[in-house]
């Protein structure tokens, strides 16, 4: 068999990732706080982008200078008519404000500021505990397996590591380090540097004088019981009477299993819509949030000293080029961004009429094809705009996604969300009698009631998602 080569021409059709294409695709699925972010990135880092400064035109200037020009008419010039002495007695003076004694302020009808309104940030648990621990005048040692101590704690504030291992790492004694920690247990927050939930509770119960043997009873050796609300075990075990439980129940039901989460890093995100839905009279108004959203353009400068043939070197010609390219790129990524999200809302709109007309119960099953379909676009670019984008409604705030749902079939007519499901669920708990709760297969058959049509593990599943605990943990009593 011969080896040579050969040459022929062949015509292929193929899918290029432009870097313009690129750049379309990863802003689409940018949040709006993600966007901003590489917005302001790519206008420190390119120079042929910039921001559209608003300014007021000639007659907007005009006007505003006529109105301020009546106000200032109106006003009367402030004199002071009172004239210093010629001579200062500067001694009494200097005597007066060099005093080496405490200067004592007094504001009298104001409200001082609270010492936390000039925190930049919040004090963490740790530095709130080693604060504490170098307050109470510690050995080297005791600082170092205090420290330790802090360092294997979760943020609700439990031990995950064991007296052995710490004692280990930091090369010492299990009883020193039981005594250290015995000493931590009584910091603030109470409860905290508990190994587990009931050395958690007993901490608080001791440090609040609870003297109740049935409440230490209760914490020590019947917490799996108190979990389940097994009143009737507990009472057999400890021959109480139901009420005399309740009352100490009430009581734990008074502590904090999670001292630590007070002191938690974690900041609260807002939602900003990225889309604003808005009833008028009969129909509906669309309107982009644009708040914020900086107006870019393509530097002026950089365009005319090219069109103007400046004698500029080739790489820096070329650079310029190509920040320009970026630059013209990224704001028409953004604009086709932008578009996008609204044909896209649009159509969901068309689709969900009637849960914008009515509410939750009325959300119809719709998949990302119906979408696709309607704006002629793939489902991929319909699952990158409804990712991480929401929208404010009549109804309330919603992600995109929210707005796709799988179908619960019915018994008699079509077929119904699963977000319409899952709310009627919570509807059906909230009105339950907290005595006697609804167990999951009540609740399949209070919806087939209803002509929806759902297993109980489906119930069960709905359930979970929502964070609502099964019928033996919502009895009241």
């Amino acid at each position: 068999m011969a080896i040579e080569l050969r040459q022929q021409l062949k015509l292929t059709q193929q899918l290029v990732m432009t870097p313009q294409l690129q750049m379309a695709i990863k802003l689409l699925q940018l949040s709006r706080l993600e966007l901003l972010d590489t917005i302001h990135q790519e206008l420190e880092e390119n120079p042929a982008l910039e921001e559209v400064q608003e300014t007021l035109s000639e007659d907007q200037v005009k006007e505003k200078t006529d109105e301020t020009g009546t106000d200032e008419a109106a006003a009367q010039e402030v004199t002071i008519d009172e004239k210093l002495p010629d001579e200062i007695d500067w001694s009494n003076y200097i005597d007066e404000f060099n005093s080496t004694g405490r200067s004592h302020f007094e504001f009298e009808g104001r409200d001082t500021p609270r010492y936390e309104s000039f925190i930049a940030k919040k004090e963490s648990l740790s530095e709130h505990l080693l604060w504490q621990l170098l307050m109470a005048s510690p050995s080297k040692e005791e600082q170092n397996i205090g420290s330790l101590i802090i360092g294997n704690l979760n943020k609700d504030g439990y031990l995950k590591s064991s007296v052995e291992e710490l004692a280990e790492a930091g090369a010492t004694t299990p009883e020193n380090v039981e005594d250290v920690l015995a000493l931590m247990q009584t910091f603030d927050p109470i409860g905290v540097c508990a190994r587990d939930l009931k050395e958690c509770l007993l901490i608080q119960v001791k440090h609040f004088g609870i003297d109740e043997p049935k409440v230490t009873t209760l914490i020590s050796h019947h917490l799996n019981h108190l979990e389940n609300k097994n009143y009737k075990a507990i009472c057999k075990a400890l021959k109480l009477k139901l009420d005399d439980l309740l009352a100490a129940v009430n009581v734990i039901r008074g502590l904090d299993p999670r001292p630590g989460s007070q002191y938690s890093e974690d900041e609260p995100h807002y939602i900003t819509p990225d889309i604003f839905v808005y009833k008028f009279e009969d129909s509906y108004v669309i309107m982009l949030n644009d708040d914020g959203m900086p107006k870019l353009r393509v530097s002026s400068y950089y365009k005319n000293a090219i069109n103007r043939g400046e004698k500029i070197s080739s790489n820096a010609k070329d650079y310029i080029q190509e920040k320009m390219r970026s630059a013209a790129w990224l704001i028409r990524s953004i604009h086709q961004r932008q578009k996008t999200i609204y044909k896209v809302m649009d159509s969901i709109l068309k689709f969900q009429r009637d849960f914008f007309d009515k509410g939750i119960a009325y959300l119809r099953p719709m998949v990302l094809r119906d979408v696709a379909q309607d704006i002629e676009m793939h489902e991929s670019t319909i699952s990158r705009v409804t990712t991480n984008k929401y929208a404010y409604t009549p109804q309330g705030i919603f992600e995109l996604k929210y707005f796709f749902n799988s179908s619960i079939s019915r018994i008699h007519g079509d077929a119904i969300a699963s977000a319409s499901v899952q709310a009627k669920i919570k509807k059906i708990i909230e009105d339950e009698n907290s005595k006697k709760p609804y167990s999951d297969s009540k609740i399949a058959k209070l919806l087939e009631e209803s002509n929806i049509k759902v297993a109980r593990r489906t119930v069960a599943k709905y359930r979970e998602m929502m964070g609502i605990l099964p019928s033996n943990k919502r009895k009241q009593f």
